[in-house]
């Protein structure tokens, strides 16, 4: 254990990266046909996988040299992919039927497999996502909802869904997703698992179906903490070593009242983390709202008068405002023709976000990217290069399945509304769901995540347990928004 302590204080800083945190509850063998433009059939999995994938293959380690210089950082991992990167010789679905119907099986590699195939992982096959990635819920009429392992009579979060259920059910190791409007943050946070979104344009994208290339992001899931540190030092190309700074916490107190965690209990279990290491200062405390309603000037044109928190705080639902309507107008901008030739069969909520996305005239959609620039510039002002900001990740615990016709806008609007937070700031997000019992699992420190150390050691130490007093289930996250223009380019 102390060998564990050295590391956390070792690796507790990092002045590379802008840190925000949230608390809430909750290689390849190359197939010798892939050459052949033949659409593969998918292999429908049965519900006995928990509707996790949508097609099987294997795709093991790239050969290696007769004698290797070291082991592989990823050897002996298996993991799987959302249906939205391309594989050689696959058809690229999209999570949707009609899409798979009218494409080509891909040419190409996505460069984010060939970098995990290069490292000694094995992809095992494909996973369920919502359509077109335009949903948070997890559901597919298509293909079926992937059921959610926690508890399998709540949705299962998404888009990315399938790769969530798929290492929460331990079928593989870690699985890729992507993030636009919170499509990883969901899925690990509802199936109680951990998740990454990297920063903007942090991994390539080069071989992913873009919804909204603005805030498309690729990430990924695992259960053990250790696989998504060396997942992130393959796709990261994380330093070995990064110098100690010290850290401060800001916690947005305003934004605590819209979740079921207390701001006390989530201070006081931070607070106790952070005594452990070396380099923290004393907590601060800001009305996060009124600090980006008065840096992000631009909101204004998307303002909002109520400030009635059952239905979110005015300024985040102007920000949520225009992500979602940056999203569309990105989606409008990639996929209109494809949707008015085809016509596809789509669920009725996602045809629902669908259609308005297509049928939208944008005005001044100079301002939706105005935005975007002008949050990352406040989180970088508020934050320099040592803050790490205490949020909540999603206020609401995952609806029933089959229940969002009943409140479904109501929320979608909640979600967003903290979820826009990282994706209109091109930051990155990391979290950990908290249980009701002590985590036993071992650490493992890395500078790229350097908050990652604080949390660990939380639940190595059982303080999560304090958050839990009525017996929920709970979850971490962190935000970081990098240094030198890197994190998002609007």
């Amino acid at each position: 254990m102390s060998k564990t302590i050295n590391l956390i204080k070792a690796n507790a800083s990092n002045p590379k990266v802008w840190i925000v945190a949230g608390i809430t509850v909750a290689g390849i063998l190359l197939l010798a046909d892939t050459t052949r433009r033949r659409r593969r059939k998918a292999i429908i999995i049965q519900r006995q996988d928990f509707g996790a994938f949508l097609e099987r293959f294997d795709l093991i380690p790239f050969p290696q040299p007769p004698t290797p210089p070291a082991k592989l950082p990823l050897q002996g991992l298996t993991f799987a992919i959302k249906d939205i990167f391309d594989v050689k010789g696959y058809v690229t679905g999209f999570g949707n039927p009609d899409w798979r119907r009218t494409h080509e099986p891909s040419d190409k590699m996505a460069l984010v497999l060939t970098a995990l195939l290069q490292n000694g992982a094995k992809c095992v096959g494909k996973t369920v996502m919502d359509e077109l990635a335009f949903g948070i819920t997890g559901e597919n009429k298509h293909y079926g909802t992937p059921i959610n392992p926690k508890v399998q009579s709540n949705i299962p979060g998404g888009s990315s869904s399938g790769s969530a259920v798929a290492v929460a059910a331990e079928f593989v190791d870690f699985a890729l997703g992507t993030d636009t409007i919170g499509c990883i943050r969901l899925p690990a946070s509802f199936c109680g698992i951990l998740g990454f979104r990297p920063s903007h344009q942090a991994v390539s994208t080069i071989g992913l179906i873009p919804n909204s290339q603005s805030l498309d992001t690729i990430g990924w899931f695992a259960r053990d903490p250790s696989v998504l540190r060396r997942v992130g030092h393959v796709l990261l190309k994380v330093k070995a070593v990064e110098p100690k700074r010290e850290r401060r916490l800001v916690f947005a107190d305003d934004l605590f009242q819209l979740s079921k965690v207390t701001k006390q209990k989530t201070v006081y279990v931070v607070s106790k983390a952070i005594e452990k290491l070396s380099g923290y200062q004393p907590p601060q405390h800001i009305n996060f709202s009124q600090y980006v309603a008065s840096n992000v000037p631009s909101l204004k044109a998307f303002g909002q008068n109520s400030s009635n928190l059952q239905y979110g705080i005015s300024a985040l639902k102007a920000l949520s405002s225009v992500m979602v309507s940056l999203q569309s107008y990105e989606f409008k901008t990639n996929h209109e023709e494809w949707v008015k030739n085809v016509k596809p069969r789509l669920g009725p909520e996602i045809s629902h976000r669908v259609l308005a996305a297509i049928n939208t005239k944008y005005e001044n959609v100079k301002v939706l990217y105005k935005v975007g620039t002008e949050m990352r510039a406040a989180l970088q002002s508020l934050l320099k290069d040592d803050g790490i900001l205490v949020i909540p990740t999603i206020v609401d615990p995952p609806p029933k399945l089959n229940s969002m016709k009943d409140y479904s806008t109501e929320f979608h609007d909640r979600a967003c509304a903290v979820l826009s937070i990282a994706s209109m700031s091109g930051g990155c997000q990391f979290w950990i769901y908290m249980h009701l019992c002590k985590t036993k699992s071992a650490l493992h420190s890395s500078p790229r995540y350097c908050l990652m150390s604080m949390v660990i050691w939380m639940l190595l130490n059982g303080e999560g347990k304090e958050l839990s007093y009525r017996k929920r289930n709970y979850f971490i996250s962190k935000l970081l928004v990098k240094q030198g223009g890197e994190a998002t380019r609007y």
